[in-house]
């Protein structure tokens, strides 16, 4: 769970946001391996991590990032996405009774594609059919 503070080193609503975003998916989701708020660097460098959070079993070897809000998120990705040819996608929008996923007017061609496959499935799990089978075959190609 990112932000601009890692543990307790920041104060402050926006860190606060974060923390209580953490506690949050602790409870609802104990089986879940989550750090927050955790700067980026402490995320993904072992050695930020051994100095800013040591002790922890996500930092400096975190796979999922968790933006504090849309601003931050949108920024991030898109930098990421244009600067090193990555393959961005999203936003991804859950929690909604029906799939309804976004995409930015400078999007390129593959954006578009993972998209629509990504809605595809979320309308195929709202509908309660088995999605194995057309993940499968989104992430084979």
């Amino acid at each position: 769970m990112l932000s601009y503070s890692t543990g307790e080193s920041g104060k402050g609503a926006d860190v606060d946001k974060v923390r209580e975003a953490t506690e949050l998916v602790r409870e609802r989701a104990p089986y879940l391996k989550v750090e927050g708020p955790i700067q980026y660097d402490a995320a993904i460098d072992p050695d930020v991590a051994d100095k800013k959070l040591p002790g922890s079993e996500v930092a400096g070897r975190a796979t999922v990032f968790v933006f504090p809000d849309l601003e931050t998120g949108n920024i991030a990705y898109k930098a990421v996405q244009r600067s090193s040819g990555a393959v961005a996608i999203g936003p991804v929008l859950q929690g909604l009774n029906k799939p309804v996923n976004d995409l930015s007017r400078g999007c390129l061609v593959p954006d578009v594609v993972s998209t629509v496959v990504i809605t595809a499935i979320q309308a195929q799990e709202v509908a309660g059919r088995s999605t194995s089978r057309l993940q499968m075959k989104a992430v084979t190609g």
